[in-house]
């Protein structure tokens, strides 16, 4: 039985070709190719590539300047913040949170809409493994070539399961029998009539905006739709702590808001979602409203 793909660049002895990821005594990460003959440089001094190649990861170098660096693969969270950008990844913190809360499995039949810089198609390929399907789709033709070449990189070369179209998924989805749905997009709101048609009944939606505004006017179109059942929206947030011996504390910096998650679960054709019991605020949809909870009333 092979591997999966890009497993064997994950272990073993390092190798040309090979990503690492050095940590100077002060914790600061390097990332760069292994290549033959090469030498690597910093402003403490250099050392040559051919160290490396063939010792084991978690080795530790020394530069011509006799500074220590710790030598490792960087870890996907690692590499998916120091690749090339077209456009902002999604950080590590909200794949991870897609990949749970989106449960996605191995063999999933996957589409993304909006793909960036190829951040969540690594973690989207490494879950559902070379057995599933992940269908990206990217509107700018330039922001699709950095992901493809950020996601190649990472895994030695092209992704069995992985398609990547350039053009607007409302127009050119025709996928269907499809598990989940990722959109990290503007208006995620105008791909609901074509994703509700391409999902799986108890398929789930994931969407992933920036704003209030966007994720209120997803929320209430998911809504209206009427093919979902009640979303639920969140985000998160991550505080490393300082520990050294006595002095423990948080951190003064944190990841707070990076975007507004959400999810919701594609009903069976024909059943109306249960009328929803939480009666709104007063004011909270204006006069001029005209979705699902237009005329006061229990919400539904």
């Amino acid at each position: 039985m092979s591997e999966p793909t890009g497993a064997a660049r994950r272990r073993g002895p390092f190798k040309v070709g090979d990503q690492v990821q050095l940590t100077d005594p002060k914790g600061r990460h390097y990332t760069f190719t292994l290549e033959a003959g090469k030498n690597f440089h910093t402003h403490k001094g250099s050392f040559p590539h051919d160290e490396l190649i063939g010792a084991p990861e978690g080795s530790v170098v020394r530069t011509t300047g006799n500074v220590a660096y710790l030598a490792l693969r960087p870890l996907l969270p690692d590499y998916v913040l120091s690749m090339p950008r077209g456009a902002a990844v999604v950080y590590p913190k909200d794949a991870g949170q897609i990949l749970a809360f989106a449960d996605i499995f191995p063999g999933a039949r996957v589409v993304e809409a909006g793909v960036g810089s190829g951040s969540l198609s690594s973690f989207l390929l490494r879950a559902i493994g070379d057995q599933g399907m992940l269908h990206s789709y990217e509107r700018r033709e330039d922001f699709a070539e950095i992901a493809r070449q950020n996601v190649e990189r990472y895994f030695g070369g092209p992704h069995p399961a992985w398609q990547l179209t350039v053009g607007d998924l409302q127009d050119n989805l025709s996928d269907t029998d499809v598990d989940r749905v990722i959109l990290d997009m503007l208006a995620p709101w105008e791909c609901l009539e074509a994703v509700s048609k391409a999902l799986v009944p108890g398929g789930i939606l994931c969407c992933y905006v920036a704003t209030t505004t966007q994720l209120a006017r997803t929320v209430e179109s998911i809504r209206e739709i009427g093919c979902f059942n009640e979303p639920t929206a969140w985000e998160t947030m991550i505080r490393n702590w300082h520990i050294e011996g006595l002095a423990v504390r948080p951190d003064h910096r944190m990841i707070g808001h990076t975007g507004f998650l959400l999810t919701a679960r594609r009903l069976a054709d024909g059943v109306e979602p249960p009328m929803r019991r939480r009666r709104p605020a007063k004011g909270a949809y204006g006069e001029d409203y005209t979705g699902p909870n237009a005329g006061g009333g229990t919400a539904r």
